[in-house]
């Protein structure tokens, strides 16, 4: 697969050298870059170091999977990737949100081949989807393989347009809060109605994630699984007449993902 440098190993870059080991990546062939010693991996055969300055060799894919403040410290020593080595230099995976491929190509060269992605926090347990786009110097086969590395934590999709990035932020980066809020409010409403806080947070939780892990298996449409569980005059109507009436859950959600999307321009521009 290729010699590859993770830069950053917290929740979400141990998650991904997770995936990658599982998926048969070897050991050897990847080097991780974490200060922190307390989350700096140690498994048998893995090179895990302090510091990308005591990185010599060029790798094939650097990812990037510090913390978007932290980004400009690390960049400078590995400027170096991206002017040396096979084929150009080496192909630049980030999953920092808010920074642009501008971003990456002042601080790494115009040249410089950059994929910027959008992952979501259940990658950490391998059922996260990631959005991804890739500079113009990325080819294609660059593309497949860091497409292969973030399939390591659930699904994959590209865009052309980095613009899209902000509503993909919107709806699926932040997407993760909103469904524990929906957990939240519906406990709350349980409890409302006399069930005990912790046996309504149990019922909110369960009911949640086995609806989740039901439209995962499911090729039915969610609009169908909805119907599936809707009977005629039956309560889940009656309740459904509340969330979508006119001025019910959607536009909410509208009002919210354009909120996001619109914060997602600012903190990149």
């Amino acid at each position: 697969m290729g010699k590859l440098l993770l830069v950053g190993c917290g929740k979400m870059g141990g998650a991904m050298l997770d995936g990658w080991l599982a998926r048969g990546l070897a050991v050897a062939d990847v080097v991780v870059a974490e200060p922190a010693e307390a989350i700096r991996p140690n498994k048998p055969g893995l090179r895990a170091v302090a510091s990308s300055s005591e990185v010599g060799e060029t790798p094939e894919i650097v990812v990037l999977a510090v913390k978007p403040q932290s980004m400009d410290a690390v960049l400078p020593d590995l400027k170096r990737f991206a002017d040396h080595g096979p084929n150009g230099g080496s192909v630049f995976l980030s999953i920092a949100a808010g920074k642009t491929l501008g971003y990456f190509a002042g601080h790494l060269g115009k040249g410089a081949k950059v994929v910027r992605s959008m992952p979501n926090t259940p990658a950490a347990v391998r059922q996260g989807i990631t959005v991804a786009t890739a500079a113009s110097g990325v080819s294609a086969a660059e593309k497949k393989r860091c497409h292969e590395l973030l399939e390591a934590v659930g699904e994959a999709l590209w865009v052309d347009d980095e613009a899209l990035l902000d509503p993909v932020t919107a709806l699926s980066g932040s997407g993760p809060a909103y469904v524990f809020l929906l957990v939240e409010a519906m406990a709350a409403a349980g409890t409302k109605l006399g069930l005990a806080p912790d046996m309504a947070m149990q019922l909110a939780r369960a009911t949640v994630a086995g609806s989740g892990e039901l439209l995962r298996q499911s090729s039915d449409a969610a609009a169908q699984l909805r119907i599936n569980v809707t009977s005629p005059g039956g309560t889940t109507a009656e309740a459904l007449k509340v969330l979508m009436a006119p001025d019910g859950i959607q536009p909410v959600f509208d009002k919210a993902l354009a909120a996001a999307s619109r914060r997602s321009r600012e903190l990149a521009g």
